[in-house]
Order: structure tokens, then sequence, then C-alpha cells
């Protein structure tokens, strides 16, 4: 895993790890991570990332428009 050194303002130092979990939040849900990756991100289970990810606006399902049609094309010819 690769370190990265963010500079935030001081009011935020004592949310570090709201901070840590917002922005893998955010990751998941524009896909760069998936669910695993973003959960060791944040350093918790994926059970427990999961359950978080409302509190940042996330849909725990994060499907794309492309693969949200391409299941609803297969249900379809179903």
């Amino acid at each position: 895993m690769t370190t990265i050194t963010l500079e935030v303002p001081d009011s935020l130092g004592e949310y570090e790890n709201d901070t840590i979990r917002f922005i893998a939040a955010k990751l998941y849900e524009s896909g760069k991570l998936s669910l695993g990756q973003a959960a060791d991100m944040a350093r918790l289970t994926k059970r427990t990332f999961a359950e978080l990810l409302g509190d940042y606006g996330v849909s725990y399902i994060n499907y794309s428009s492309n693969d949200l049609n391409d299941e609803l094309d297969r249900i379809s010819g179903i």
C-alpha cells in the first residue's frame, strides 16, 4: 500500500479517522476502490465500513449506469 501525506487544516486534526473514512467512502463510490480496499484504507472490517457508507451519502450498492442497464437487459431476457 502506498502512503500519501495530506496536509489538512488544524481544525480537522481531531477528525483524522473520519477524514480517512470519508475519502475511502468517496473512492468506493467513484469505483476507484472495491469495498474491501476501501475498508482496509479506513482500517475497518468490510461490514463496519459498509454500515457507515450512508453517513457519507454513499450507497452500498454501487452500480454504474452501464452495469445497471446490462443487468436489466439480462433480467428482461429471462
